[in-house]
């Protein structure tokens, strides 16, 4: 199957999975996860009709951004953010996923500022409270969105999540469930430099599912582009 058959099968799963679950295809976003994929395999993605792009490395982002890779949508950054890349981050990532905590939030606060831009964040939540993940417990959401209020130079977007790996897509559905209740609960409150507009969860296995739970942005990367070779 070529990129542009599999985003094809890929929108068609997520228009499906939205229709059944009574909801609009078009309020479902599709991000091309395009770590260890070549400018070339980017572009034919975004040729294909991906509606975003997203990067889980700093140097391969700056380095693919170079060579326009990313022409004609937006790019997030979907990775574990450290604090001394995030002024390489900053202004390039039109979405910044994966904040994990407020001290992550102060650094890119004080890196947009000294800019004079405003960068949009989603925060992470780490759903199932597992020890070998970061991100903020459910119970965290509310006090971080209040302290996020307070930040000059970030607005909040919404929520982000990984749930943990699992033999069946079915499996996750708790956590989807959990994390759409938690996105509004929150949304219904009223912060500033807040506004709850994008649920991203759902990977390549669970997309499906995750779109049935309330999901408006899935990240799907071997979906699309097949199993990445780790041993390159």
């Amino acid at each position: 199957m070529t990129i542009t058959e599999n985003v094809k099968n890929v929108r068609a799963a997520l228009d499906a999975a939205a229709v059944k679950a009574g909801r609009e295809p078009r309020e479902i976003l599709l991000l091309a996860a395009t770590k260890m994929n070549d400018a070339e395999r980017v572009r034919e993605a975004i040729e294909a009709g991906v509606d975003l792009c997203g990067e889980n490395r700093v140097q391969e982002m700056l380095q693919k951004s170079a060579q326009g890779a990313y022409e004609g949508v937006p790019l997030h950054f979907i990775g574990h953010l450290q604090k001394n890349k995030v002024r390489q981050v900053v202004g390039l990532a039109s979405l910044i996923h994966g904040v994990d905590s407020l001290a992550l939030l102060e650094v890119i606060s004080r890196e947009s500022v000294k800019r004079g831009l405003v960068q949009d964040v989603l925060l992470e939540v780490n759903v199932a409270s597992e020890p070998s993940k970061s991100g903020f417990t459910a119970e965290e959401i509310p006090a971080a969105l209040e302290a996020a209020s307070s930040f000059e130079g970030i607005f909040v977007r919404g929520l982000m999540t990984i749930p943990p790996k699992c033999q069946s897509p079915d499996e996750n559905r708790p956590f989807f469930l959990a994390m759409r209740k938690l996105f509004v609960d929150n949304g219904r409150k009223k912060y500033d430099n807040v506004s709850m507009d994008f649920l991203s969860m759902g990977m390549s296995g669970d997309y499906a599912e995750a779109v049935a739970c309330g999901a408006n942005l899935v990240r799907v990367g071997t979906a699309i582009f097949g199993a990445r070779n780790y041993d390159k």
